[in-house]
């Protein structure tokens, strides 16, 4: 992109400290685009290294991005991590900035094995979180009566659990009571919680809980509230063709969209025909998971 030699660009790195690459788990060099594109620029117009990090530098790194705020996280820079959110919420909305910038950021230091995450994953992580927390306590009061319950099944620090959450914020944003919960919770002490939720949805998130455990749940809701709906959102339940629940898909925004249009009658589920015959003989997991 910049026409020079990898010996080059190390030399500018440490005469000028720019461009700033972030090393892989290999220890290689990792440049953000937004950096070299800038310097690319410079260097057309100037035709002298020095004068062009100047100048790029001068200009700034561009819009706020995954890759600027994951190179933060690296650092364990608190105060640049706020500044390139608030930088992202002026040119994204909210829903934008965690989808396309906040959750992409994390996912970049996550590590490939559960559990062993290193550092700056679980300080990305915990940044998240508060940042979301924040923005939800602004959130404006609910103007729809229809009431969200999400069990989240995810293990602490994990990614699904910060899906889950951006998801609530999202829902919270588009006027919807919500509720999260745990599946450890005792399913027979649900009865208070759901006449005060009212829930017109489910959403099962998270994959540390079992199919029997997740069936038990919802039968537990629907003994209090008959018609709710459903959802699985990023794999709680494995597909195996035994519930007819609706899928979500993968993103919070994706996710809050689909739900949004489920509630509003614009795309009704698809019924099957088999859920009822599931329904009579199967097990209290294909009960509970069938549609009604």
């Amino acid at each position: 992109m910049l026409g020079v030699s990898p010996n080059s660009l190390r030399s500018w790195e440490r005469r000028y400290g720019f461009p700033r690459p972030q090393r892989s788990s290999g220890g290689h060099r990792q440049y953000a685009l937004e950096e070299i594109e800038a310097l690319r620029c410079t260097l057309a117009e100037t035709h002298n290294v020095s004068s062009a990090i100047s100048l790029a530098r001068e200009r700034g790194e561009g819009p706020s991005s995954p890759s600027r705020l994951a190179g933060a996280f690296a650092e364990f820079d608190e105060e640049r991590a706020n500044r390139l959110l608030e930088e992202s919420l002026g040119l994204r909305s909210v829903e934008r900035t965690v989808d396309e910038v906040l959750l992409a950021a994390v996912s970049a230091h996550a590590h490939a094995d559960v559990g062993r995450h290193g550092p700056e994953y679980e300080f990305g992580w915990r940044h998240a979180t508060g940042w979301l927390s924040a923005i939800k306590r602004l959130s404006p009061p609910a103007s729809r009566r229809d009431g969200v319950l999400i069990f989240d099944a995810a293990a602490p620090c994990d990614l699904d659990t910060l899906h889950a959450q951006a998801l609530e914020l999202i829902l919270r944003r588009a006027g919807l009571r919500t509720l999260s919960l745990t599946p450890s919770i005792d399913a027979t002490r649900l009865g208070r919680a759901l006449r005060a939720l009212d829930p017109r949805a489910v959403v099962l998130t998270g994959r540390g809980v079992s199919l029997d455990s997740i069936g038990r749940l919802v039968y537990a809701v629907r003994g209090v509230v008959q018609e709710v709906i459903v959802f699985d959102f990023r794999g709680a339940v494995p597909d195996t063709g035994a519930s007819t629940v609706c899928r979500l898909g993968e993103t919070p925004l994706q996710a809050a969209q689909v739900l949004l249009a489920q509630l509003d009658g614009l795309r009704p589920a698809a019924a099957d025909p088999r859920a009822e015959s599931r329904a009579a003989r199967g097990s209290p997991v294909e009960i509970a998971l069938a549609t009604q």
